[in-house]
């Protein structure tokens, strides 16, 4: 199938959130990253409104009144600072001054 470049313009934290995304899913590029989540909320059939998340969270039966949760989420958010984050930015492109030509006369 053949691929058409387009223009896509995003938050910069939703860009830093896909580059993210992009390296830790071992992804060449954001396009593909892109291309891959396009596809699969294609392929999925579900078309409307968004999907509850209702159900989609398991409670500790040992802590049903969220008491430790948190500390249980600065622990995962500690511990997600500690994952190593590839992000490849732009290296700035810098000019180099032109000699001018000396006459000769």
């Amino acid at each position: 199938m053949s691929k058409q470049a387009i223009s896509v313009t995003l938050d910069a934290d939703n860009l830093t959130w896909l580059k993210g995304r992009a390296g830790a899913t071992g992804v060449r590029s954001v396009s593909e990253l892109l291309d891959q989540i396009v596809s699969a909320a294609r392929t999925s059939g579900q078309v409307g409104p968004s999907r509850s998340v209702v159900g989609t969270i398991d409670l500790d039966a040992s802590d049903p009144w969220l008491e430790g949760a948190d500390e249980a989420v600065r622990g995962m958010f500690d511990a997600s600072l500690r994952r190593p984050l590839m992000v490849k930015d732009a290296s700035p492109v810098y000019g180099t001054a032109r000699k001018k030509k000396a006459r000769r006369g």
